[in-house]
């Protein structure tokens, strides 16, 4: 399953703080049928991502009821992105 979309980036302060974005509400109903077939527990849902001239691989996080997309730091430098930009998201689930 490929899904492409714009979001904000956010950054997360916990105790192990990371930058995300947020997938929108429309495609977190698809993300999460296709997540019964490809999920390894904990809600983890793995995932290609592009943004810009960037890939890499990952797992989606299951929050409020939705997705959020984790962003590496080296993607972030390497594509000039900070908290507040908004980005355009390539994933594909699986």
């Amino acid at each position: 399953m490929d899904i492409e979309f714009s979001g904000e980036v956010w950054h997360w302060r916990g105790p192990a703080p990371h930058h995300f974005v947020t997938v929108p509400a429309d495609d977190c109903a698809a993300i999460a049928d296709a997540a019964r077939m490809v999920s390894y527990g904990w809600g983890m849902i793995p995932a290609a991502v592009r943004i810009g001239g960037s890939s890499w691989s990952t797992s989606l996080f299951a929050k409020d009821g939705g997705y959020i997309v984790p962003l590496r730091a080296n993607v972030r430098r390497n594509e000039g992105i900070d908290v507040g930009d908004t980005v355009t998201v390539r994933l594909t689930i699986g």
